[in-house]
Formats: C-alpha cells, structure tokens, sequence
C-alpha cells in the first residue's frame, strides 16, 4: 500500500495537446499517478488546490471566472500528480474559447493513461445541468473513479447542505458516489477528501496488481 504526503507541490508545466503533456515519475521512475480536478469556471478549483497543497497562491486564482484557459500540471512530495483542467460553462468566456475547452478536456481524459481519479468539484448552491452530467458521462466511459466535491458549503445552512446535497446526487442519478463537503475558507473537508483520494489510489493499485492466491 503506496503511502502518499501532500507536501513539497511544485507547478510542472501546462498545455493544451496530448503531445505536450508531461511525463511524471518519481524519483525510482516510476510513473506518478495522477488526479484531475474539474467542474464549472466558478467553482472554485484554484482555490481548493492552494488550499488542498497549503500553499496560498500556487495556483493562480482569480476574480474572474473561466481565466484558466490551459491543462496545469503539478506534482506533489515527487510522488503524486494533479492536474487543473479548465473550467467549463462560464457564458461571459468567448464562445470560440468554450467551443475549445471541450475537447481539450475530453482529449485529456481519452490519452492520459496515468489519470486514475477525477475530483469533480460542483457548487452545493447549485443543481446539475446537462453540461455537468455530461462530464460524469465522460468519466463513466473512461472507468474512473471519481470523488464529487460539493464546494463552498459555508454559504448554506446545515439543512440546505442537506437537501442540497440530496438532491444534487439524485440529479446526478449517483446515489452511490462518492462525495465530501468543502470549503477553503471555514477549512472544511480537506482531511477527509485526503483520505478519500489515498484510499482510492490504493484500491485502484490493488486492483492492478492483485494478489497471488
């Protein structure tokens, strides 16, 4: 069972074609495997990475949503790898640059070998659309596992997180994934999304690499 520390991140390059992306080992050359973080422009994802690494602007945020235009590529302790895949659905975004980001995610998501795990982030204010349940869609056609975080959970009410959060896995018509509750700044769920993503890691290498009976 591969043990995982979420320290010493380091940005490694970003890209935009399968061509250009990076190959990440460790330093017994191993391949990294890799993590990709998703969801809407507006939900937050530079945010959380800072927030997920502790580091306070090592992904570059910003104010206006749909700013993140490229695939971002990171490693984590020499060990692990992230990726911050653009934000989709922001109307305010150039439509040419939306028509983009679509295939570019998909390409990414069809010629990475090393991805083993999306966090697909969505809004706990928010109820699915058909944009976000085709992105699950996708997901489900690669085989990935995927860990649905419901951000910005202090906005609402422990019963609207609730209901919400009710309804949103119904939307989703997952009512068995996998999710955690998040919010960068009341410091919710980073601890248990941690665990969430080693566990998940290790079941995926134990299923690669089953034991010999």
């Amino acid at each position: 069972m591969a043990k995982y520390v979420f320290k010493n991140p380091v940005f490694v390059k970003s890209a935009t074609k399968s061509v250009n992306y990076p190959t990440m080992r460790t330093p017994s050359g191993a391949l990294m495997p890799e993590i990709a973080v998703a969801g809407r422009s507006n939900v937050g994802k530079s945010s959380l990475l800072n927030h997920l690494f502790q580091r306070r602007d090592l992904v570059k945020t910003s104010s206006i949503p749909g700013k993140t235009q490229l695939i971002n590529f990171f490693a984590l302790n020499e060990a692990l790898a992230f990726v911050d895949l653009p934000g989709y659905g922001y109307a305010k975004v150039p439509e040419n640059t939306r028509k983009q980001w679509g295939p570019m995610i998909q390409e990414y998501l069809d010629k990475r070998p090393t991805l083993k795990l999306i966090l697909f982030l969505f809004d706990i204010r928010r109820m699915p659309n058909d944009e976000d349940r085709m992105f699950l869609e996708w997901v489900a056609h690669r085989e990935l596992g995927v860990i649905l975080v419901l951000t910005k959970v202090d906005k609402v009410t422990n019963n609207e997180k609730n209901i919400n959060t009710r309804k949103i896995l119904e939307s989703f018509n997952c009512e068995n994934l996998h999710y955690v509750h998040y919010s960068v700044t009341k410091n919710v769920g980073r601890k248990e999304l941690i665990t969430m993503v080693i566990d998940a890691l290790n079941d995926d290498e134990d299923e690669q690499n089953p034991l010999n009976p």
